[in-house]
């Protein structure tokens, strides 16, 4: 029988792109056979900022169902998928703020030895995509953690091109998440899923992982 792998994707979006992929990962985890927790990280910026753009205002009217992540999703996670848009080429303060939260389970060793792997947006061409995803993995490194990047390791990475994760430029929402950007999440998913179930395989018959 398949070792089960508990996912969690945590992601912060404003207008709605990185919600997008956030939910591709999640359907292509799915289907892949995990048990999947979709959570946004909490929103810090003021009603005025948020109301001042129309788009951000009706993105999160629209996904007000969508729980807020917690530090139980990350320790009852195998797999954790971050996702942020680009800030000058690094995380959102909203997604660093949750994994500022973190210090917990650090602390007690619970965010080490699980796989992690981030997506992300930017408004415009390269604007820091892959800066935030090694920005990301920073903190990964520093949790212990296991960094499993796409790579270039099926023929839709030389499409989507960016082996760090995950990417999409929306161009100030004039360019919708295609099937490029979709196929990469697919990708994504399933690979950092099967890694981990094959892990947990290797855990349970007590081989080193």
């Amino acid at each position: 029988m398949s070792a089960s792998v508990n996912v969690a994707i945590v992601y912060y979006s404003s207008t709605g792109t990185v919600a997008e992929i956030a939910e591709e990962l999640r359907d292509a985890a799915v289907k892949a056979g995990a048990e999947v927790r979709l959570a946004k990280a909490p929103e810090l910026a003021p009603w005025e900022a948020i109301r001042s753009n129309p788009a951000w205002a009706a993105h999160r009217a629209a996904t007000s169902g969508i729980p807020e992540a917690s530090v139980d999703d990350i320790e009852w996670a195998d797999v954790v998928l971050f996702g942020t848009p680009t800030r000058f080429g690094n995380l959102s303060a909203q997604l660093k703020q949750f994994m500022d939260t973190l210090g917990g389970l650090w602390a007690q060793g619970k965010l080490a030895d699980k796989v992690y792997s981030g997506f992300t947006s930017s408004a415009t061409e390269h604007a820091g995509q892959e800066t935030t995803l090694q920005a990301l993995y920073t903190s990964v490194h520093h949790f212990g953690g296991l960094v499993v990047a796409p790579g270039f390791t099926d023929p839709v990475k030389f499409v989507d091109g960016n082996p760090y994760g995950t990417s999409h430029v929306d161009g100030q929402g004039t360019r919708p998440v295609g099937e490029a950007t979709r196929a990469a999440a697919r990708h994504q998913a399933e690979r950092v899923v099967g890694i981990a179930r094959r892990l947990k395989a290797a855990e349970g018959l007590g081989v080193a992982a």
